[in-house]
């Protein structure tokens, strides 16, 4: 192989900071090589690949030293639009490239603008492989986060680059979108050799799908090594918040040296040593169901499509959210997640039936006068910023309801979400995972009975998302019932105690974790896939099924001690 990226002694401070983003970074990355650039939030990964087609210093400007050399092209002496011919790129913030109304359209603008004769096959060619041609006709904001996502990705690949960088691929993904997305990304690599490099928090799919990997800290890489022996690297990955994959995790524990990849490869580990698992009573977790916080009764909506009709999300939903309820609300992409929670803050009412919170109908009520009882996060965290700094977004709606104490509410929920040194700073410019925790501040000072939660680990390095999890299991002293509409299967095993599946707009399940896991049937029809440490308890014959790392340890243990 032959370099196609090549960066030498690399720094970049944005205007305003007080230190270097990129610090001397010395980088090569080999054409045709599938590389995943890990590290914590905030360690400089996003802004390093935004070198590669430009974006630093030509639209995000400050003081650029060093060189980065693109297929043969300074990046410094060429513009944006030449790079884009040679590196497609899919961003955190997705919805912001999306420019066209239809997502035909969107495919077809870049092959179109940029005159290729053969652009009608590009798009279609592209919309095939992604399972886009269903949806070619629906209004990009009408989708939902999942299939925007998809959309753009889509964009990039019909213009056939050379790079594609994909910030984050599986973030607002369905699990069983987010495995066909890697394993389309795979497929351009191994069959078209395009190189491919992915923003990625996900150990598992790091381990499962690239060829490389850097670490980035600090601004710079620490190493950048093929994928075997970067999986060995366990305890390293580990301090720079991105802890290995479950798999791996068990294999530890029990003192199997080799790290595997993927569960096939664990599951025959731990047989071809004998490991056996026992049957283990494993904790409950408790639901009370007596006081109804919120209920819908035969809720429908829908959206108006490019045709004018409408487009049916809900279809007859009647549900009941209990005090102590720790719900999950989980489905593929536009089977209504988003919609709902919508429903349940009172930001749209349904075009029939009731949603009823706290004994209020939300028709009845207009959303600002919900909040005080109806909490909603939005799934693209940039919404939630109003003012010039996180902590006076944090103080904006108990200081004008006029809590009392409100200052000390204000600085415990910074302290919480471990935000308190940036209190002082825009939202809009810290990273991504920075960004959701200051969101989840917003609405912890809310103090509401009815939190409500769109996609609240997305784009979080694992530790991060630890921290949120470990904050929504503390809110049950200060929420009285918590719904969080996500794709993160760690959340719901960790987690959840209740879990809605939506399907087509219509409830599909309403069950506990564990009791979910169980039903490959609902699992495929609402394209989830359990955690890695299910799907190995599953391998291994295990009746009940571990929900995490430490109860499959524990089988596993007790089997080798009878």
């Amino acid at each position: 192989m032959s370099p196609i990226i090549q960066v030498s002694d690399l720094s970049f401070r944005y205007p305003g900071a007080g230190a270097d983003t990129l610090r001397n970074v010395n980088l090569t990355i080999e054409r045709g090589d599938f590389v995943a650039v890990v590290g914590g939030n905030g360690s400089g990964k996003t802004t390093l690949c935004k070198t590669f087609n430009g974006l630093v210093p030509h639209y995000w400007a400050g003081d650029f030293a060093g060189e980065v050399i693109v297929d043969g092209v300074d990046t410094f002496e060429s513009g944006v639009a030449e790079l884009s011919a040679k590196v497609g790129y899919v961003y955190q913030d997705f919805m912001n490239q999306l420019v066209r109304p239809t997502v035909r359209d969107e495919v077809a603008f870049g092959p179109i603008n940029f005159g290729h004769p053969d652009h009608a096959e590009r798009v279609a060619e592209v919309m095939e492989q992604l399972d886009l041609e269903p949806l070619a006709g629906r209004f990009t904001w009408a989708l939902s986060g999942g299939q925007a996502h998809t959309t753009a990705l889509a964009a990039v690949l019909a213009l056939r680059p050379e790079i594609v960088v994909v910030d984050e691929p599986v973030a607002e993904l369905d699990p069983a979108r987010a495995h066909e997305i890697y394993r389309s990304l795979q497929w351009l690599n191994e069959e078209l050799g395009l190189t491919i490099i992915t923003i990625e928090h996900h150990a598992e799919f790091i381990a499962q799908y690239t060829k490389s990997v850097v670490l980035m800290a600090d601004g710079a890489p620490v190493w950048h090594l093929d994928i075997d022996e970067a999986v060995n690297r366990t305890g390293e990955l580990a301090e720079h918040g991105i802890p290995a994959p479950q798999v791996v995790q068990v294999c530890s524990a029990l003192g199997v040296e080799r790290s595997p990849r993927d569960v096939d490869t664990a599951a025959s580990l731990l047989t071809s040593r004998g490991l056996t698992a026992a049957p283990v009573e494993f904790a409950a977790r408790p639901r009370e169901a007596r006081c109804v916080v919120a209920q819908t009764v035969d809720v429908h909506h829908g959206y108006k499509t490019v045709a004018g009709d409408v487009l049916p999300v809900l279809r007859g939903l009647n549900l009941e959210l209990y005090a102590g309820d720790r719900i999950a609300l989980v489905g593929g992409n536009g089977s209504g997640k988003t919609t709902l929670l919508k429903q349940f803050a009172g930001l749209s009412v349904p075009r029939s039936g009731e949603v009823v919170i706290d004994g209020v109908n939300t028709r009845s009520r207009p959303p600002g006068k919900l909040s005080e009882i109806a909490a909603y996060l939005y799934q693209h965290p940039q919404q939630m910023f109003l003012k010039d700094s996180i902590r006076n977004d944090v103080a904006l709606f108990p200081s004008g309801r006029k809590f009392e104490g409100w200052e000390a509410i204000v600085d415990e929920v910074l302290r919480r979400v471990k935000l308190a040194e940036f209190a002082d700073r825009d939202g809009r410019g810290l990273s991504g995972g920075q960004q959701r925790r200051a969101t989840l501040a917003i609405g912890l000072a809310m103090r509401p009975k009815l939190l409500l939660l769109d996609e609240p680990t997305s784009s979080l390095d694992v530790s991060s998302r630890d921290d949120v999890t470990s904050t929504l299991a503390d809110l049950a002293q200060v929420i009285e019932c918590t719904v969080v509409a996500t794709h993160d299967m760690h959340l719901v095993a960790e987690w959840a105690n209740r879990v809605i599946v939506l399907e087509g707009g219509e409830v599909a399940a309403d069950v506990d974790p564990r009791t979910l896991f169980t039903r490959p049937d609902l699992l495929t029809r609402a394209r989830l896939v359990p955690p890695q440490v299910v799907m190995l308890g599953a391998r291994l014959g295990m009746d009940p099924l571990p929900l995490s790392v430490d109860e499959l340890v524990a089988s596993l243990h007790a089997g080798a001690n009878v």
